[in-house]
């Protein structure tokens, strides 16, 4: 039997954290596991309660945050950590039910790269977060072309060699299924139970929409063009200057034909401003080409720092 490394990041959740541990435990008890706790720099009293619980459950492994650095980063640093064959992610807040993994399991045995769960019946509130929801998976699933009902649900599982070398930063993580899937992944998506938030509050706000949509044009952009920037920026270099020779071959036509002399056509100006833009763009390319050789050839580029293990 494959081992699965089960990922948990936590910030705050200390009245869920040992009811969520003793879920897991009953509902994976016949799997091989480990459990890895990321927490994400809580000011409450996680920590003091993740270490009691893994003094008592060997299966239990935990990273401490100096200070909070983010949820993508919590699971990056759990996926390093992580040294099952599979690698199953779910949030500690208990809204997603721990049984399903033995369902995702299951699934991902039959060939698949990635399963997503499907939070089908969504037990939250249908105008602040179902429909933002559908109409943000619709977007991303357009946008990149890995189409899944549900990218917000937290209950992933992976095979662990599609994670190991994918770098995480920002809100990345929520974008975790199209990364893998432009790696050739073969993904299926099921259905998974879904259950209101017994303890805690949402970390989700309005500010991190933007973030989101920051990402999502980053995730795109590394899909299409990763390993060659500059094809992304020579192209939209080649547009402006056949634009501006166009402009150019306009301006000739007056002035041979129609006696316009070229300094009094604004058009001629607008040629050399667009000719100048395109070279900028293409200079641009060609330093993305540079640094992205610099980014691969460099080492590791956490922006976490840990203050304890487990």
């Amino acid at each position: 039997m494959k081992k699965i490394s089960i990922i948990s990041p936590i910030y705050n959740e200390e009245d869920n954290i040992a009811p969520f541990i003793s879920e897991i435990d009953e509902a994976v008890k016949d799997l091989d596991y480990e459990l890895i706790l990321v927490d994400d720099g809580s000011n409450d009293s996680s920590w003091e309660i993740i270490k009691n619980q893994a003094s008592k459950n060997y299966r239990i492994k935990a990273i401490r945050f100096r200070r909070n650095s983010g949820q993508t980063q919590a699971i990056r640093a759990g996926i390093k950590k992580a040294s099952g064959q599979f690698i199953v992610l779910i949030d500690a807040d208990l809204q997603n039910d721990p049984k399903d993994i033995s369902k995702l399991y299951e699934e991902i045995n039959k060939g698949y790269d990635l399963v997503s769960g499907w939070r089908f019946d969504r037990k939250d509130d249908f105008f602040k977060r179902v429909l933002p929801s559908k109409i943000a998976n619709w977007i991303i699933s357009a946008i990149t072309g890995i189409k899944l009902h549900d990218y917000g649900c937290s209950l992933k599982i992976y095979r662990s060699e599609f994670l190991k070398d994918i770098e995480l930063y920002g809100e990345m993580h929520r974008f975790l299924p199209a990364l893998v899937g432009y790696k050739g992944a073969k993904i299926s998506e099921i259905k998974v139970n879904h259950r209101p938030r017994l303890s805690g509050n949402s970390k989700y706000g309005l500010f991190r929409i933007f973030k989101v949509i920051v990402d999502l044009i980053t995730v795109k952009f590394l899909g299409d063009f990763m390993l060659k920037p500059a094809y992304f920026f020579g192209g939209i270099s080649l547009i402006f200057i056949s634009i501006s020779f166009i402009f150019s071959l306009i301006t000739l036509y007056y002035k041979w034909y129609n006696g316009i002399f070229v300094k009094d056509q604004p058009l001629f100006l607008v040629a050399i401003f667009l000719a100048l833009i395109g070279v900028q763009i293409g200079l641009i390319g060609l330093i993305a080409e540079m640094l992205m050789r610099i980014y691969y050839n460099s080492g590791d580029k956490s922006t976490y720092s840990i203050k304890e293990e487990i």
